[in-house]
C-alpha cells in the first residue's frame, strides 16, 4: 500500500467512524440540521479519498499502462469518473 492508499484508508476510517456517530445521532432523535452537517462532513471526506485513489490511479496504473502504449483505456475509466463526480 502506498502513501496515497494510506492517506485514504486514514479518511474512509474517519468517515466511517462519522457515519456511526450519524447513526447515533438518528437513533438518539438529534436536531436534523447537526445531523445533515454531519452527512456533509462525511461526504467531504469520501470526496478526499476518492481524490487520493484517483491521484494514485493516475500517478502509478495510468503511468504504466502509458509505458506500455495502452494508455487510452485507463483515461476512458477516469473520464468515466470525472462524469460521475459532474452530475
Amino acid at each position: 500500500m502506498n502513501q496515497e492508499q494510506k492517506n485514504a484508508m486514514a479518511l474512509l476510517k474517519t468517515a466511517k467512524g462519522q457515519v456511526e456517530g450519524i447513526i447515533k445521532m438518528l437513533e438518539d432523535d438529534r436536531y436534523c440540521v447537526d445531523i445533515s452537517n454531519q452527512i456533509l462532513a462525511v461526504n467531504g471526506l469520501l470526496n478526499k479519498a476518492n481524490s487520493k485513489i484517483l491521484r494514485q490511479h493516475m500517478n502509478h496504473c495510468m503511468k504504466e499502462a502509458f509505458l506500455k502504449g495502452n494508455g487510452e483505456q485507463k483515461v476512458d475509466e477516469v473520464m468515466m469518473i470525472l462524469d460521475k463526480f459532474t452530475k
